[in-house]
């Protein structure tokens, strides 16, 4: 089957689509008039170059099938979809004829390097494919008249496109799924017949059925139209290419250019950009190869510029801007001299400035792609460049168009062609296809460049200046270059003023201003105000203009001493409700409308008071003002200066000083006003209050009493206000936020501090301003209490204890202090614990429990007279160690005098302390056998002492007043005893031991620890008072394993032996358990000791029940003697060892020697 089917595929789209009725006309961008489009590249230069591929047989209008195949290869084309442009026209549609191929060009001079409809020609007009659509089913009965009909068809197409290259298919639209390949005999029969009655290859006719899958069919005709239309370019490519053996190098060099530009344009459209960028390179040298002259320059520069561009634009396709950098600078290199005409110097400033613009946009468009700019690289110094260029071009413009009015443009035109076109880029319309040296009629050529001349003055060359100047901020600002930004916005200011554009031109300058001033380029910042000056002098802004003088007046302003005055005496007319005088090198038109603007806004009736934010401006008059301390007592006026200096040439005087204050009720008191006539504002003397002299500072000094409400608050001066001018004309009131200062001020105080320059002396009348440092608040505090607060008490504090801490208050003041009032406790802000852990009385008799506060406030003292005496005793309790902070703070009331006015004050006076909260003791408690041994554990039934050691940690005597044992019910105390530590004192490092003899019954099975109980300890300090309760420290005794013992074995002996005497010794065994014991005894002898008595023996013990055994020992030798030891093994409970028995009984005695008879009576007696 030689016709191919396209099955199902995915769908996606790309590339660009065009209708035959939406495409601009042929030539529409190539019109080439001097306007200001004249230096724009044509849009198929600037488009991408894409595969023209022309649809016929398509009704899109009333078939509704062929407006779906349409809508499918025109809609939501996607990037991964091939790039071709579709076209639908009818089968009959005329192609451009195509021209005789020459077969030689020995005798051919060309008239020009590119003709300007070619690059239309070959993008919307000659197709690299027509495809002819039918409806053709296979199964069709008629369709030997069908087949005919579409061999016409495609027949008509050809002769249309005789002598050209372009390629013909055929697409069958069907209705029916076909089948696969091979299985459809009939349609491989007639497919054949087809191709062969269409003269048509088979890989030239497609089948399109029209169903629910036709975006997949429509993307894979795409494919294979994409592949016909590639070999259709690599033909023409060829063919252009072989044109290069015919020429040479004499008197061919534009066609050289020529045929290498036009390889390289048509191996875009064949999306070959490698080889594209090397054809374009190669045309890019040869232009420059060309003899370049006065009459051939704007050519060459047109040309070198399309190829530069395109050069560009396929560098930064290809991810390499460097090299589009690089290229762009040496095409700004090749051409920035090549001028042409000196009559027309500005065609090529007008040149250059497009390129630059262009090759900003390319750099910006690829940026937009995923490039990554920097500072230092970005498209906003390309826009800068061409904003330069048009500048240059608008001063050559009014320099080589400044005509006489009279002046009139030439007739016929010069500048139109019968055609309305030129026949190649870059020509002159009145000598087209011209290639000498010399322009062929001196005077056309002289009709022609005034035609251009007059052409260029009509241009309005502020607008196109604006245009690339706000490409160039955007980049700026985008890249973060506020410098730059600002300098551009400058320029775009100017521009505005020259085009006439006040208001923007006054927004633009007036945003910039704040830089310049932040920065202190004073230069640059009086340049930016006069201009703004005149702008709003031609705009009346009455407000703007005032502003304005005020700045050009001042400091920060580098105009001469005359100019100066000039501005100042306009600024009294302005004052005066008159015009002032116009600003020099203003358009005189634009002066009479200023002036009856002035003179309408005089005849207004309406409000002629404004004010002016200082902060924002570098204004001829300074302010500062400062409190004389950060804080004043409540009953010391406080005093503020006011400082003021002028820096305009001439005495200057105010009518009114005012400073505001954040409560308004002191404003009244910080009043300045002096009344005088308008036309006196500039009076030389300087004996009024109100009269500035230039470099003197003018100081004004303010007093006030504060409320008493205030105190606590601060006082902060809210704004000074400086009055210019009177009722009578019009009122200009200087505001000073805070306490003054100017945009300039904070730079100027931080160089004067950083300065080593020294200051000159003055006449003590006058104040150096650099020395005066701005405070625009202070603190309204309390009256200085004239009392005397002692605290007395003896750190540290014990845990628990009632701590005493004595206030005494005396007052030292002239009159009665009254409602004296104390508060006294723990300082609020501390840590929560150590809060809910201190409680404070007054009541030191009962001892505090946690329903006491931590801090008591507002204890009534009642009134105290002048040097009278009361004492607190505040009474503290501390239950957890650590260092505590206490505050006693004492309030009253008093009366006094200030200035003469009477004021009650509120006085009061805090003091803190640190109290640090101790342990009184260290106890420590132990379990000890009867044998005074350490014991890690107890058995049942069996007796043993707890040892308690008392350590006082107090750096104060203490006295114990009792101790008692609190036992658990586990523990069964073995003797009643009383405290033996009652009414014992223990200094700082002494330590007292109490012993109890305790026996526990045997814990139940499944537990092994029992609580033994507490041990509680009644204390106070011995220097307290009677009164004061004593203080119980609860130590909680340890827990206790207990044991059970099967056998509990004891003994009974004197407390010491006489050695050859006998010592009878008695032993008890105790059966614990409910089983019949059998214990085997032997007795192990030693040399200390003889004894009687058996030495092994086995016995049996009933339960409950205990066996007595008696031994005599003997002691062979004095001092103290171990004992013959008990062996003891019990049958039933082998894992009871000797050594845990034998443990409760004695292991040594003490034997003495044998003395006389007055020994032992002396013995006896004790």
């Amino acid at each position: 089957m030689k016709g191919r089917v396209f099955w199902r595929g995915r769908s996606s789209s790309s590339g660009e689509v065009r209708r035959g009725d939406s495409v601009r006309p042929a030539y529409a961008s190539l019109i080439c008039t001097m306007s200001s489009m004249q230096w724009d590249f044509p849009l198929e230069l600037c488009c991408r170059p894409m595969a023209f591929v022309a649809l016929t047989g398509l009704d899109v209008t009333y078939n509704a099938i062929h407006r779906a195949i349409w809508d499918a290869f025109c809609a939501n084309r996607r990037a991964d979809r091939v790039p071709i442009s579709f076209k639908v026209l009818p089968g009959d549609h005329e192609y451009p004829k195509c021209r005789q191929k020459r077969t030689s060009y020995e005798w051919y001079i060309p008239k020009g390097i590119l003709k300007t409809g070619w690059l239309n020609k070959h993008l919307n007009l000659v197709p690299a494919l027509v495809v002819v659509f039918y409806e053709l089913d296979w199964d069709e009965g008629q369709w030997k008249e069908k087949q005919s009909e579409c061999a016409t068809r495609v027949e008509i197409v050809r002769q249309s496109l005789q002598g050209r290259n372009t390629k013909v298919a055929v697409v069958l639209i069907q209705k029916k799924t076909p089948l696969p390949p091979g299985e459809d005999l009939i349609a491989s029969e007639r497919a054949a017949a087809l191709c062969n009655a269409c003269d048509l290859s088979g890989k030239s006719l497609f089948v399109l059925p029209h169903t629910d899958h036709l975006v997949g069919y429509i993307i894979r005709l795409e494919n294979a139209f994409y592949e016909h239309a590639q070999t259709y370019y690599y033909t023409e490519i060829r063919r252009v290419k072989s044109h290069k053996e015919f020429l040479n190098k004499t008197t061919h060099q534009l066609l050289f250019v020529r045929h290498q530009f036009k390889t390289a344009f048509f191996s875009e459209l064949k999306q070959d950009t490698q080889n594209a960028l090397k054809n374009y390179r190669t045309a890019y040298n040869l232009v420059h190869e060309l003899r370049a002259h006065e009459t051939n320059m704007l050519e060459i520069k047109t040309m070198a510029g399309f190829i530069n561009y395109k050069i560009c634009r396929l560098c930064f396709q290809h991810n390499a801007p460097l090299d589009a950098i690089a290229q762009f600078r040496k095409h700004v290199d090749l051409c920035k001299k090549k001028i042409g005409s000196a009559e027309l110097a500005f065609e090529h400033t007008a040149w250059m400035s497009k390129q630059f613009q262009a090759f900003g946009d390319l750099f910006d468009e690829a940026i937009k792609l995923g490039l990554t700019a920097i500072q230092t690289q970005n498209p906003g110094f390309y826009y800068q460049q061409a904003a330069y260029y048009a500048q240059e071009r608008k001063q050559l413009a009014n320099q080589l168009c400044n005509h006489d009015p009279s002046t009139t443009y030439p007739s016929p035109d010069p500048l139109e062609t019968p055609s309305g076109v030129l026949d190649f880029f870059g020509q002159r319309p009145w000598r087209q296809s011209h290639q000498s040296i010399e322009p062929p009629d001196p005077e056309k050529e002289k009709v022609g460049i005034l035609a251009l001349q007059l052409k260029e003055r009509d241009v309005d060359h502020s607008e196109l200046i604006i245009a690339l100047l706000s490409n160039a901020v955007a980049q700026f600002k985008k890249y973060k270059c506020p410098r730059m930004k600002s300098h551009l916005m400058v320029q775009m200011g100017e521009e505005y003023y020259y085009a006439k554009d006040y208001s923007k031109a006054l927004k633009l300058l007036d945003y910039v201003m704040c830089d310049y001033r932040s920065e202190r380029w004073w230069k640059l910042l009086t340049f930016i105000l006069t201009t703004a000056l005149k702008c709003a002098y031609l705009m009346g802004q009455i407000k703007d203009y005032i502003t304005y003088s005020l700045e050009l007046l001042g400091r920060s302003s580098t105009l001469n001493n005359e100019q100066k005055s000039r501005i100042e005496k306009n600024l009294i007319k302005v004052l005066m409700n008159e015009s002032p005088a116009p600003e020099p090198d203003c358009d005189s038109k634009a002066i009479k409308t200023a002036q009856k603007l002035w003179t309408d806004r005089i005849s207004l009736a309406g409000s002629n008071i404004f004010t002016i934010e200082m902060q924002d401006y570098v204004p001829f008059v300074e302010c500062k003002a400062c409190f004389l301390a950060p804080s004043f007592h409540v009953d010391v006026p406080v005093q503020l200066h006011v400082y003021l200096r002028a820096d305009c040439p001439h005495p200057f005087r105010f009518s009114k000083l005012c400073v505001c204050f954040n409560n308004q009720e002191y404003n009244q008191h910080c009043v300045v006003e002096e009344t005088y006539q308008t036309s006196d504002i500039l009076e030389a003397s300087s004996q009024g209050t109100m009269c500035l002299v230039p470099g003197k500072t003018r100081q004004y000094v303010f007093k006030f009493v504060a409320r008493t409400e205030d105190v606590g608050k601060k006082v902060e001066i809210t704004s000074v206000d400086l009055v210019l001018g009177s009722d009578t004309g019009r009122c200009v009131i200087l505001n000073w936020r805070g306490g003054g200062g100017d945009a300039a001020s904070c730079q100027e105080a931080l160089q004067a501090t950083r300065s080593f320059k020294r200051r000159p002396k003055l006449p003590d009348n006058e104040v150096c301003w650099d020395s005066v440092t701005l405070q625009a608040s202070t603190m309204v505090i309390s009256r200085v209490p004239r009392i005397l607060l002692q605290l007395r008490h003896e750190p540290p504090a014990l845990t628990n204890e009632m701590y005493c801490l004595t206030v005494t208050v005396q007052s030292q003041e002239a009159t009665i202090a009254r409602d004296v009032k104390l508060t006294a406790g723990l300082k609020p802000g501390q840590d929560a614990n150590l809060t809910q852990t201190t409680h404070v009385t007054l009541d030191g008799t009962e001892m505090c429990d946690d329903s006491h506060p931590a801090l008591l406030p507002d204890i009534p003292i009642g009134d105290l007279h002048p040097e009278e005496m009361v004492k607190k005793p505040l009474h503290i309790r501390c239950g957890q160690v650590g260092s505590r902070i206490f505050l006693v703070h004492v309030s009253y009331a008093v009366t006094t005098v200030v200035e003469g006015k009477e004021i009650i004050c509120k006085c009061h006076k805090d003091e803190t302390i640190t109290i640090e909260t101790v342990v009184p003791f260290d106890v420590t408690a132990k379990f000890v056998s009867t044998k005074f041994e350490h014991m890690d554990r107890v058995f049942a039934d069996i007796p043993f002492l707890l040892m308690m050691d008392i350590l006082s940690a107090s750096p104060w005597s203490l006295t114990i007043a009792n101790s008692r044992l609190e036992l658990a019910h586990s523990m069964i105390l073995v003797d009643e005893m009383e405290s033996q530590l009652a009414q014992v004192i223990l200094q700082t490092g002494e330590s007292a031991s109490e012993c109890f003899c305790l026996q526990c019954p045997p814990a139940p099975t499944n537990q092994s620890g029992v609580a033994s109980g507490q041990y509680i300890i009644s204390w106070k300090r011995t220097s307290a008072a009677k009164s004061i309760p004593v203080v119980n420290t609860v130590i909680t005794l340890p827990h206790v394993i207990v044991e059970a013992i099967p056998l509990y074995v004891h003994a009974d002996l004197p407390s010491f032996g006489r050695v050859r005497e006998s010592l009878p010794v008695k032993y008890w065994l105790q059966n614990r358990t409910k089983l019949v014991q059998d214990v085997e005894i032997f007795v192990e002898p030693n040399d200390a000791f003889m004894f009687s008595g058996l030495k092994q023996v086995r016995l049996r013990i009933l339960p409950d029940t205990e066996q007595e055994l008696l031994y005599n020992f003997y002691p062979l030798m004095a001092g103290y003697q171990q004992l013959p030891g008990l062996n003891i093994s019990l049958s039933r409970f082998p894992a009871v060892s000797t050594q845990l028995l034998s443990r409760f009984l004695p292991t040594h005695v003490f034997v003495k020697p044998q003395g006389r008879q007055a020994d032992e009576v002396i013995i006896v007696a004790a």
